[in-house]
């Protein structure tokens, strides 16, 4: 059960991180998914990491969430896209 205090307050800043194999087309599916749920997404609200073997890559959103519904259609076609291995 779900606290009046746990609950998020909007609007809020909320993190995203999605885990997927390097490539131009995952980032270009994975930033076409966050720009149709956070449009006025930042480029200073991005980050990318390589992991050490190069296998995979972690890129990071700080986006600006206005309410639930936003946050769950967004984990929801983000668990969806094609080359998303974890969400964060």
């Amino acid at each position: 059960m779900v606290t009046e205090e746990a609950a998020l307050r909007f609007p809020t800043d909320y993190p995203v991180k999605i885990m997927g194999r390097p490539a131009d087309d995952f980032r270009a599916r994975v930033h076409a998914i966050m720009l149709r749920h956070a449009p006025d997404l930042s480029a200073d609200a991005i980050t990318e990491r390589l992991s050490a073997n190069g296998n995979f890559l972690s890129i990071s959103y700080l986006l600006r969430a206005h309410s639930a519904s936003q946050i769950e259609a967004l984990v929801t076609e983000l668990k969806a896209c094609d080359g998303v291995m974890l969400l964060l």
